[in-house]
């Protein structure tokens, strides 16, 4: 029976964070297989994200508050079995999609290992542990949804939208570091949000998000989209009023920079970004 520390310390809450990119996959797929559009979902969602969440916090080991938990409990040898068998799992049933998926999930984990690893930490180096990070849950993973989901498997993906994927990953994810300083400081993790400093992340996020926006117009009027870029646009409004209150708060004060307003800017962020990508996909399937 799995102990309570292992099943929260997976964090399966947490891939409502990381689905946004699986909906903007989706709703760009001409011809949906939905069978493996389901399996997709299930390996990436209830395998290997929980997985990683699990092994990252076996290696980190972490006292006070960490993504989607604000007072994690001790890590187990369980949790570390736990995201081992769910890795194995995962790539046995990425068979079931293509060997191309396989490939991708396995350099998935394997990538997420070496963030983790207490013998190669790539998030100990700001600027490397944040490429990786957004390479594999932005743009490789808007190529394997893309993929496993098409029921051709095509291998043509748009590199704007695989690029537009990173850049949406990589605008919010220094602002999920941004309340961890001191813990970081003190593991002997030097993140991209210590680098930039409090408000340097607004900015730098504010920067890499408009980026991001202007690829996807990019991308949506390639396709003859604007409609559908129009539909995100609106979702993302109530986002950036939250974003620059939110600025001007730490601005004021840098106490503000917390767990509890982290959670609501992640919270709000992916509810938003998964309906916009949702009703894309059911305005362009249904």
């Amino acid at each position: 029976m799995l102990r309570s520390s292992t099943i929260q310390l997976l964090r399966f809450h947490f891939s409502l964070f990381l689905m946004p990119v699986y909906w903007f996959a989706l709703s760009q797929v001409l011809e949906v297989n939905w069978g493996r559009a389901l399996l997709v979902f299930i390996i990436l969602h209830l395998l290997v994200y929980p997985s990683s969440n699990g092994y990252n916090s076996y290696m980190d080991r972490d006292t006070e508050s960490i993504g989607g938990i604000k007072n994690p409990k001790a890590p187990t040898r369980q949790l570390f079995y736990a995201s081992v068998t769910m890795d194995i799992v995962a790539i046995l049933l990425s068979f079931f999609i293509s060997l191309y998926f396989v490939v991708g999930i396995f350099l998935y984990i394997a990538a997420s290992r070496a963030y983790s690893y207490r013998g190669i930490r790539l998030k100990k180096y700001p600027v490397t542990g944040y490429l990786t990070v957004i390479f594999f849950q932005g743009a490789i993973t808007y190529f394997l949804v893309k993929h496993g989901c098409s029921s051709a498997l095509q291998l043509s993906v748009s590199p704007v939208a695989m690029a537009a994927s990173s850049l949406l990953v990589g605008g919010f994810y220094p602002l999920t570091q941004i309340y961890q300083h001191r813990q970081d400081k003190e593991d002997g993790v030097r993140t991209l949000s210590i680098l930039l400093g409090y408000r340097g992340t607004f900015v730098f996020t504010a920067i890499i998000y408009f980026i991001a926006m202007l690829m996807l117009g990019i991308y949506f009027a390639e396709n003859l989209e604007l409609d559908n870029f129009i539909i995100f646009q609106t979702f993302m409004l109530p986002v950036l009023v939250y974003f620059f209150w939110w600025f001007y708060k730490v601005h004021k004060s840098v106490d503000n920079a917390n767990f509890t307003n982290t959670m609501r800017m992640n919270l709000l962020a992916s509810v938003c970004t998964n309906a916009a990508f949702i009703t894309i996909l059911i305005a362009d399937k249904f």
